[in-house]
C-alpha cells in the first residue's frame, strides 16, 4: 500500500518537468492509499475531538496556554513573516500594471558678465509588459500561494507553541514530584544514619555501617541539588514560552492530570488535510510549479514597452507641452524583447526544485503518520508501564519498612537496609517520570493529527484574527 503510494509520488516528480502537479491531485492520490484506520494498537474512535486541551481538566494549563499564545516571541515573529509575505505578493502582482516615473529639473545662469538664462525639462518614463502567456500572472500567484503558506505555518507554529507549553508545565510538575521525593529521601536518609549512630554508640553497629549510612545521607543531599537545578531549569523553560522574564517564579501543580481513554483520533487521510505543516508543503509545492511554469514561458518572445519622452525650454509652460510629450512617446511604443540561453538553464533549476518540494512533501507525510502511529502505540506501552511501576513501588515501599525494623532488631544487615532504601526512591522516581512521559505522550499524539483546542481569542503583532479553535 505505501510502496504503491511512493511510486504515485515518484511519478509525479518526473512528470513535474512537463506539466505543473496540482497539489489536489497530489493530496487526492495520497488520501487514496492512505490506511482506513491506524494499525497501532488503539481504541479509540475515528471521529476528531474537539478540544484535546481541556480533556486535561486544568484551568491554570488552559490559562498558560492562553499567555503563551499571546506573548510568545517565535509565534509573533512567525506572524511578521505572514506580513512579509502578503507585502511580497503585492510586490510581485505589481508587475502587472505599468510602471510610470515622471521628472522635472531646472536651471538658471548664474555667471557673471552673462545674462540670466533659465531653462526647464521633464522626463516622463514609462514601462510595461503585455503578458501574452501568462508568465507574470504565474509569479504573481505564486507570490499569494506563498501567502498561504506563511498562514499555514503561523498555524503549525501556534499548535506547536500549545503543545510546548503544555508539556513545559508537566514537565514542571514532575520536577517538583521529583524534589519531594528527593527531600523525602533525604529525611529516610537521615532517620537511618541517626539509628546507625545510636546503635554505633552502643556498640552494636561497626564503623562501616556508619560510613555507608554518611555516604547514601550525601548521596541523598547531592541528589536533592541535582532535582532543585532541573526544577529551576524547567520553570525558565516555560517562562521562557510565555514570553516572561526567566525568574523561576512559577509554581507546578503539586499531580499529573489523570488521562481520559484516548477517543477522537481520527484517521491517516484527516491527517493530511488537517496538520498546517502539510498545508504548508502543499503550498510551496504549488508554488514551485508556477514558478517552473513561469520559466518555461520566459523563453516566450515578450512584447514589452519601455518608451521615455523628454521636453524643455525656457519657461515652465514648455514643461507641460503634453502635445509634444505625448509625441514623443508613441514614436518610442514597441519595443519587444525576447530573451534566451541563461533562461534554460532557470527552467532546469524550478524543476529540480519542483521536484524537491514534491520529494519534501512525501516525506512529511510519512513522518506524520509515523509521528501518530508512535504517539498511538506509546499509549498502550506507557500504560502499562506505569501500572508495572506502580506496583514496584508499592512493594519496594513495603520492602523499606521491613529493611528498616530488621536492621532495627539487629537482624538485617546495613547494606539490605540501604539497598532497599535505593530501591525505592528508584522506583518511585520511575513511576513519576513514566507518569509524566504518559501525559507528554498524549500532547504529541494530538499534535500529530493537528487535534483542535480551545483558548482565548488572540491578536497577534501582525495583526493576524486568530478564531478561539485550531
Amino acid at each position: 500500500m505505501y510502496k504503491k503510494w511512493l511510486i504515485t509520488a515518484s511519478l509525479l516528480s518526473l512528470s513535474a518537468c512537463a506539466s505543473v502537479t496540482t497539489t489536489t491531485e497530489l493530496t487526492q492520490t495520497i488520501g487514496q492509499q492512505a490506511p482506513a484506520v491506524w494499525q497501532s494498537q488503539h481504541n479509540g474512535e475515528q471521529t476528531l475531538a474537539t478540544d484535546w486541551l481541556a480533556d486535561f481538566h486544568d484551568t491554570h494549563l488552559t490559562a498558560l496556554v492562553s499567555e503563551a499564545l499571546r506573548h510568545n516571541h517565535d509565534l509573533l515573529a512567525s506572524a511578521a513573516r505572514i506580513a512579509q509575505a502578503q507585502a511580497l505578493a503585492v510586490s510581485g502582482a505589481a508587475a502587472r500594471l505599468p510602471s510610470v516615473d515622471f521628472s522635472a529639473r531646472g536651471t538658471r545662469n548664474l555667471i557673471q558678465n552673462v545674462p540670466d538664462t533659465e531653462t526647464y525639462g521633464a522626463t516622463l518614463s514609462v514601462s510595461w509588459e503585455a503578458d501574452l502567456w501568462g508568465r507574470i500572472a504565474d509569479r504573481a500567484r505564486a507570490g499569494y500561494v506563498n501567502v498561504k503558506a506563511a498562514e499555514a505555518d503561523f498555524a503549525a507554529a501556534r499548535l506547536s507553541i500549545a503543545g510546548q507549553t503544555t508539556q513545559a508545565w508537566f514537565d514542571l510538575i514532575e520536577g517538583g514530584q521529583q524534589v519531594a521525593l528527593a527531600k523525602d529521601d533525604l529525611k529516610s536518609r537521615q532517620r537511618s544514619s541517626r539509628l546507625v549512630e545510636r546503635r554505633y554508640s552502643r556498640g552494636v553497629s561497626s564503623s562501616l555501617d556508619v560510613r555507608l549510612a554518611r555516604s547514601a545521607l550525601a548521596g541523598s543531599e547531592a541528589n536533592l541539588a541535582l532535582r532543585e537545578q532541573l526544577l529551576a531549569n524547567a520553570t525558565r523553560r516555560l517562562e521562557l514560552l510565555l514570553g516572561r522574564y526567566p525568574a523561576k517564579a512559577i509554581k507546578a501543580a503539586r499531580t499529573l492530570p489523570l488521562l481520559d481513554p484516548v477517543a477522537g483520533v481520527g484517521t491517516p487521510a484527516d491527517v493530511l488535510v488537517r496538520r498546517p505543516d502539510i498545508m504548508a508543503a502543499e503550498a510551496r509545492l504549488t508554488a514551485a510549479g508556477l514558478r517552473a511554469s513561469e520559466a518555461r514561458k520566459a523563453l516566450l518572445p515578450r512584447l514589452s514597452f519601455s518608451p521615455t519622452a523628454s521636453t524643455g525650454g525656457t519657461s515652465v509652460a514648455d514643461v507641460f507641452d503634453l502635445n509634444t510629450l505625448a509625441g514623443r512617446l508613441l514614436s518610442n511604443l514597441a519595443q519587444p524583447v525576447f530573451r534566451g540561453g541563461a533562461l534554460k538553464a532557470e527552467i532546469a533549476r524550478t524543476r529540480a526544485a519542483q521536484r524537491e518540494q514534491i520529494e519534501l512533501y512525501a516525506n512529511l507525510v510519512l513522518r506524520a503518520w509515523r509521528e501518530a502511529e508512535d504517539a498511538l502505540d506509546g499509549e498502550t506501552y506507557l500504560a502499562r508501564r506505569e501500572a508495572a511501576l506502580n506496583v514496584s513501588t508499592t512493594e519496594a515501599r513495603e520492602a523499606e519498612t521491613l529493611a528498616i525494623r530488621e536492621y532495627g532488631r539487629g537482624v538485617g544487615s546495613i547494606f539490605e537496609m540501604l539497598d532497599a532504601q535505593r530501591r525505592r526512591i528508584s522506583a518511585e522516581s520511575q513511576f513519576i517520570a513514566a507518569s509524566k512521559e504518559r501525559a507528554a505522550n498524549r500532547v504529541r499524539l494530538h499534535l500529530a493529527i493537528a487535534g483542535e483546542f480551545k483558548t482565548q481569542a488572540v491578536k497577534t503583532a501582525a495583526n493576524v484574527n486568530e478564531d478561539t479553535s485550531l
